[in-house]
């Protein structure tokens, strides 16, 4: 068998799809630590607007956490919905 199939083919870019879907998932980590230790800074230099500081904190944590819920779902969505029912 000489080259590559086209089941194979669809099979590779999916798993490539994937993986790319992965990035927010993957990236959401580091945005959220640089969120907290940021907004620990920022309580330190200025205890008295803890308050402010956290409530925006909280809500950016919140949206930064769909980011990375959604690439999870796309992710998940591209390995388990393949048009030839390959297994991996």
């Amino acid at each position: 068998m000489d080259g590559i199939t086209n089941e194979g083919f669809v099979a590779g870019m999916s798993v490539l799809a994937a993986a790319i879907a992965m990035l927010p998932a993957a990236l959401t980590g580091f945005a959220q630590a640089t969120a907290v230790g940021r907004a620990s800074e920022a309580i330190g230099k200025q205890p008295e607007a803890k308050s402010q500081v956290q409530g925006t904190m909280i809500v950016g944590l919140a949206l930064a956490e769909t980011s990375g819920i959604y690439g999870l779902l796309v992710a998940i969505m591209i390995l388990i919905m393949n048009p030839f029912n390959i297994s991996f």
